[in-house]
């Protein structure tokens, strides 16, 4: 359907894209689940991002909301992307008003007491561990506070939103490491406090500009992913993965049951693209980790790009996905058929 936004927007629903003034997707596979498997929890799903959104259109005609968003409510609503970590954890945690100057251990310091106290050695342990973990994260979240607080008196000086201004005049991390790093830390905060067992992370949006001096890459990402072959853009391929390494790995220290929470999950990494240069989507990589339960067998890898186009949807997959988590559709986007030999 045309490159970039056409081959982002439906990244996880398989929805035919509309052009033009009204933008038009499908619902996305994290938000089907949200309706269902968010039920149980206080927010029904997180939707992260680590770059602000885009406006306007691509020379294709379509909307370049279509690259900035992957999680969709429905057709025609995109789920907005929260970028500020802090906004993100004080969402978590229910940080209002005067609470935000407050940290959350202080906040449950009795009732933590009080629990250690009623609970054995190994679960005193545990205990320690979380609240040591979440004070850790809410002091690197305090000084990126601090910044968006900063961001926003500028903006307001100026005549302007903050989103118009550049990185890091926006209040966003200058380091990208840094923003990544704690957008995922937050999610695994999310999974272990339960309050949502569905999240979505952008790492970078399509036709991206971030820039990655620390990978000592001179050039924006998007540029830099038309010579997608170069060691430049192996690094940056590099660090995106590693986030999702870090995640699993995060999860993977979190006990839960006879396994961890890595082996409840099932963590998805994927991009909208095979090759930049020639802008081609004809097969897509995927890494998934996590046992989701014991319903996924790890370990593998699973080539089908010769299986037959009906027999190697993306979608196909999120159906799987889906049946392994008690979500039970009959179609989803373009596929009624579950990828086999998962």
């Amino acid at each position: 359907m045309g490159i970039h936004p056409a081959q982002t927007g439906n990244l996880l629903s398989g929805t035919p894209l509309q052009m033009g003034a009204i933008v038009k997707a499908g619902i996305s596979v994290d938000q089907v689940l949200a309706k269902h498997v968010g039920r149980d929890t206080p927010q029904s799903s997180m939707v992260l991002a680590c770059e602000q959104p885009m406006t306007g259109y691509h020379q294709t005609n379509f909307s370049l909301a279509y690259s900035s968003h992957i999680s969709w409510y429905s057709a025609h609503s995109p789920v907005p992307n929260e970028v500020y970590p802090s906004l993100a954890f004080d969402r978590l945690f229910e940080n209002r008003g005067s609470l935000r100057n407050r940290s959350v251990l202080d906040r449950v310091k009795d009732c933590a007491e009080s629990l250690r106290r009623r609970v054995n050695l190994r679960d005193q342990t545990k205990l320690d561990e979380y609240l040591t973990g979440a004070r850790e994260v809410e002091k690197r979240v305090e000084g990126m506070r601090r910044d968006k607080d900063r961001a926003d008196d500028r903006a307001r000086d100026r005549g302007r939103p903050t989103f118009t201004m550049e990185r890091p005049q926006n209040g966003l991390p200058e380091d990208l490491r840094d923003h990544t790093r704690l957008m995922c830390d937050i999610v695994a905060l999310a999974f272990q406090t339960d309050k949502t067992r569905i999240a979505s992370l952008l790492l970078c949006r399509d036709l991206s500009s971030l820039y990655y001096p620390f990978l000592d890459v001179h050039e924006e990402h998007h540029s830099a992913s038309h010579d997608d072959l170069s060691d430049e853009y192996e690094r940056i391929s590099r660090f995106h993965l590693s986030q999702m390494a870090y995640l699993a790995k995060r999860l993977d220290a979190m006990p839960e049951g006879e396994g961890t929470v890595l082996d409840n999950s099932c963590v998805l990494f994927l991009s909208n693209m095979w090759s930049g240069w020639k802008h081609d989507n004809m097969k897509l990589p995927v890494v998934m980790a996590g046992g989701l339960g014991g319903t996924l067998k790890t370990g593998r890898a699973l080539d089908y790009l010769y299986a037959g186009d009906d027999n190697r949807k993306v979608c196909s997959l999120y159906l799987s996905i889906m049946d392994r988590m008690g979500v039970k559709l009959d179609r989803l986007g373009d596929a009624d058929t579950r990828l086999a030999n998962l």
